[in-house]
């Protein structure tokens, strides 16, 4: 990715990182090592904090945009700010090459990154968790007139299974896979962000659609919302045991209510948490007052969108196989 994020705000604004930039390249050329390629140290001293997110019809912009405000308005010497992204394959990504401070990630994602495995094979990422939050539900979307009630049958229809690296497209392809299907060869597989897919979706020009998010994603919303009568969400669970059986016991199922969406019935799916992940050479005390905020401004998180109401402190520690930041591990000891 090319770098932190630009704004036009006076303290975190394009301005202000020309000049930055500036002063940068000129203490190197006085150096004498204007041609080295050095990564500067993460500049948890300048008080700005990025938070990589997902689309923005999704709920990680939305609970990211939360979080940033609570960060600025009551984390002294900090300014924060809700990015944009392609979700969490990228949001790893963005956090170990310094552009994000905090990212929100599926948790099957973040412990292919963790234990090097997966996208990210041979790559064990540094990074560290906050805390398990809520669960996403996968949806699974059909045209209603393509009278499609299993998985399987959507070989070779137009599929878009997310953003690039997201961890939508993760479950997608192992979803396809436990289906029976080949993702790559028998369904035309696009990958789209979810304002995209919706559009297509709408436009005809997709059949079928996946999507990893909490309830309710406002994206899904509009499109089942709007038009009722032309989708339908399709059970996945009974996908589950073999999910597990390859990928462990990251999975779990659940019924994707009625009331999410105003749909005739529940849909049976499948469910995987998500984590809020910051690097390992983030500060102690930082982790900690980061996680203390999730809790103690849980209720203005919950305003800017309701999935932070089932936020639970009993546990939010347990995000084995991601490792918990020692900072957060304090706080939920608390100490």
């Amino acid at each position: 990715m090319s770098g932190r994020p630009h704004t036009t705000d006076p303290v975190s604004g394009a301005g202000g990182r020309v000049w930055l930039a500036a002063v940068l390249v000129a203490v190197t050329l006085v150096a004498g090592c204007a041609t080295e390629d050095t990564r500067q140290p993460r500049p948890w001293h300048d008080g700005r904090i990025f938070l990589a997110t997902g689309n923005t019809t999704g709920v990680y912009y939305q609970l990211g945009g939360g979080y940033a405000d609570i960060i600025s308005r009551h984390l002294p010497g900090y300014e924060a700010r809700a990015e944009p992204t392609g979700a969490s394959g990228e949001n790893i990504t963005r956090l170990v090459d310094g552009d994000m401070e905090i990212a929100f990630s599926l948790a099957d994602t973040a412990a292919d990154a963790s234990a090097g495995r997966g996208a990210f094979a041979g790559r064990p990422q540094p990074v560290r968790a906050l805390a398990r939050v809520y669960s996403n539900y996968t949806h699974v979307i059909v045209r209603a007139d393509s009278q499609v009630t299993d998985l399987a049958a959507i070989r070779g229809m137009r599929v878009s299974t997310g953003s690039p690296k997201s961890g939508t497209d993760v479950i997608a392809g192992r979803m396809l896979t436990a289906a029976g299907l080949d993702p790559e060869r028998d369904v035309r597989r696009a990958r789209l962000s979810l304002p995209e897919t919706v559009a297509r979706m709408r436009a005809g020009t997709l059949d079928a659609m996946f999507f990893s998010g909490g309830l309710p994603t406002p994206g899904i919303a509009d499109l089942l919302t709007s038009t009722a009568d032309r989708f339908a969400l399709l059970p996945v669970a009974n996908l589950s045991e073999s999910l597990s059986a390859a990928h462990g016991s990251v999975y779990t199922t659940a019924e994707l209510p009625r009331d999410a969406y105003d749909t005739p019935s529940g849909t049976p799916t499948v469910t995987v948490a998500n984590v809020i992940l910051v690097s390992t050479d983030m500060p102690d005390q930082l982790a900690y007052d980061l996680t203390r905020l999730l809790f103690t401004y849980q209720a203005d998180l919950a305003a800017a969108h309701p999935e932070a109401r089932n936020f639970d402190r009993q546990s939010a520690a347990t995000t084995d196989p991601i490792p918990l930041h020692p900072g957060a591990g304090r706080y939920y000891q608390g100490g």
